[in-house]
């Protein structure tokens, strides 16, 4: 998916800050999610939906105000209850890697308010 770098996206560097590309990485996964026929993140069938386990960025450039990020993602480590999600950043004009990123996706579900099995 392709997202513009917005002034809220910012920090007092003048570049993306570290919890803000997390948030790109949020939408791009909302983005994965809706392309394979999901509404969004907290369901992904009846009350089962995902939680976050665990994140990281490695960041290997700055993005500026207007940079238009190429965001790619991929799932991997499929397991019972949950699975991890890979993100390749870079800027889509240059090909310049901005940054890297994982996120530990764990399958909850919100009515019983517990993990949950990956649903079919």
């Amino acid at each position: 998916t392709d997202l513009t770098v917005r002034v809220n996206d910012l920090n007092y560097g003048a570049h993306v800050g570290n919890d803000n590309m997390l948030l790109l990485m949020q939408q791009a996964r909302i983005n994965f999610y809706r392309s394979h026929g999901f509404k969004d993140e907290v369901s992904f069938e009846g009350s089962v939906g995902q939680i976050i386990s665990d994140a990281l960025v490695i960041y290997k450039a700055e993005a500026f105000l207007g940079d238009v990020l190429n965001i790619q993602v991929a799932v991997t480590d499929i397991n019972k209850y949950g699975f991890d999600m890979l993100y390749h950043v870079s800027n889509k004009e240059s090909g310049k890697e901005i940054a890297r990123g994982k996120t530990g996706i764990v399958c909850f579900d919100y009515e019983k308010r517990k993990v949950a099995a990956i649903p079919e």
